[in-house]
């Protein structure tokens, strides 16, 4: 697979790209590299992340080395470095002992006193520590670069800083912190931060970093032995993302702000037993028991509609309210006559084609005697809007329309059309794609067409699999399955 495609397929968690106006951190090794290429030549990976992403993707790229069967000592990797303040590196200290064992070389760039030198990791002939200084602008960043003859792949990034969140937005949890990075498997990209990184840390130890380049010219003289499957490490990424909001729940229980999040979302998951939701539930599955040719479009477009919220790294509770959205989307249907189910919405009756096309705002009213449910009742209204302002019920554009709405929206669409109605045949995976793709910039906002097509072409690589129910369900389809 060549490294243009695999950063296609795996620019799978960007927060949002930087613009002009954002202020990054002038020396930085991402943004001198930024500097040295062309405009444009960034890859599409290059965005904002939060830090449980990147300790997703750094972990899938050194899962590669970890598992690697070097059978030849020359292919081994070199790899620089860089824990920000060194919080990271003691906590995966044990981990990175095993990585030096399939190692050429490893040189960690840290705080002194972050604790490295203490570590068994730190007296291994083929690991290096250097000692940044606290004014260093380094100790800001989080970098991993691996070279070695057969591949090449990194990860840059540093910390915005607080001047840089949105008003009232700066993290509280620490996994939710953002950073500016870029990942890529492009060896010139990964070569040039190289060099970048080599001279940022030169004045520290000259001998050090001759050794390395010395290394480096070597590695550069042997020839790749076309061995390097670098699928398994797209299968790697695609895991890790996949349960890294999962994990958000689980690696800070320790924090008083942590605690406060999940106290909210404890309270939230209480709120969706309520006897009425339940209702409200049921009467979505009546929806799709009606419906001969789509029956389990809710589970569908739940499931869907999570898979994109995780590639664009929501927070959980943002998750969790898409994914309810999904299995709500329909219930503007429930009274819907049955011909409405039996024929494609061109060729409805004027009265039957009103009900069809006004059942966000009928969903939205039912859903509104449920305060609790706002937040639902929002994404549900504004399913049908469209990015240029031409959809309906209030003609919202581009980011006017909920983030969710958009996401809910792009699925619901997508989903239907791979199902046949009436006199209309399903559309393959490709072919719905395509249409999606035929209204980017006018129904659907672009990025989130590019983020569909990423999930539908790994999943056409069989890189992974297309979900057909959401990762977690409410009792009341629970019932239904064990039924």
């Amino acid at each position: 697979m060549s490294t243009n495609v695999l950063d296609l397929h795996l620019g799978l968690s960007m927060v949002l790209k930087p613009d002009s106006s954002e202020i990054m951190q002038s020396d930085s090794t991402l943004n001198q590299l930024k500097n040295t290429v062309s405009e444009g030549k960034l890859p599409s990976s290059y965005g904002v992340y939060f830090k449980n992403t990147l300790v997703a993707l750094c972990h899938a790229l050194e899962d590669h080395v970890l598992q690697h069967d070097y059978e030849d000592e020359n292919y081994k990797p070199l790899m620089l470095v860089t824990f920000q303040r060194g919080k990271w590196y003691l906590q995966e200290a044990e981990r990175y002992k095993d990585i030096a064992k399939n190692s050429l070389h490893i040189t960690i760039s840290a705080l002194a006193d972050s604790g490295f030198a203490e570590h068994p990791t730190s007296n291994l002939s083929n690991v290096d520590l250097i000692h940044l200084d606290q004014d260093d602008t380094l100790v800001e960043e989080w970098n991993l670069i691996i070279l070695a003859p057969d591949y090449a792949a990194m990860v840059l990034c540093h910390e915005l800083s607080s001047s840089e969140y949105l008003a009232s937005s700066e993290p509280q949890v620490d996994t939710e912190r953002k950073f500016y990075g870029l990942w890529t498997f492009d060896r010139v990209l990964v070569e040039e931060a190289f060099n970048i990184s080599l001279q940022r840390v030169e004045h520290y130890n000259p001998s050090l970093i001759q050794k390395i380049q010395t290394q480096r010219s070597h590695l550069q003289t042997i020839p790749a032995s076309g061995k390097v499957d670098l699928s398994g490490v797209v299968n790697r990424i695609v895991g890790y993302l996949q349960t890294s909001q999962e994990k958000l729940f689980t690696v800070n229980r320790q924090t008083q702000e942590f605690r406060d999040l999940e106290g909210q979302a404890l309270k939230l998951n209480r709120n969706l037993t309520a006897s009425k939701l339940q209702a409200f539930l049921r009467m979505t599955q009546k929806v799709d028991q009606n419906d001969p040719y789509n029956p389990c479009a809710s589970l569908q477009v739940a499931a869907l509609a999570e898979t994109l919220g995780q590639i664009l790294d929501l927070p959980t509770l943002q998750l969790r309210r898409l994914r309810l959205a999904g299995l709500l989307f329909r219930i503007g249907l429930a009274e819907a006559p049955q011909e409405i189910f039996e024929s494609d919405s061109e060729h409805l009756d004027s009265r039957n084609y009103h009900f069809w096309n006004d059942r966000s705002v009928l969903g939205s009213r039912l859903l509104s005697s449920m305060n609790e449910l706002k937040a639902i009742n929002k994404i549900v209204y504004h399913q049908l809007e469209f990015w240029d302002g031409s959809g309906n019920p209030d003609g919202l554009k581009e980011t006017e329309i909920p983030l969710e709405s958009r996401i809910l929206g792009l699925v619901t669409y997508f989903q239907e059309i791979t199902h046949s109605r009436g006199d209309r045949a399903s559309w393959t995976l490709s072919e719905a794609l395509e249409r999606c793709e035929k209204h980017s910039g006018t129904r659907f906002e672009p990025n989130l067409v590019e983020s569909l097509k990423t999930v539908i072409r790994l999943s056409e690589m069989g890189l992974m699999q297309l979900p057909e129910r959401p990762s977690q369900l409410p009792p009341v389809w629970l019932e239904e399955a064990t039924k």
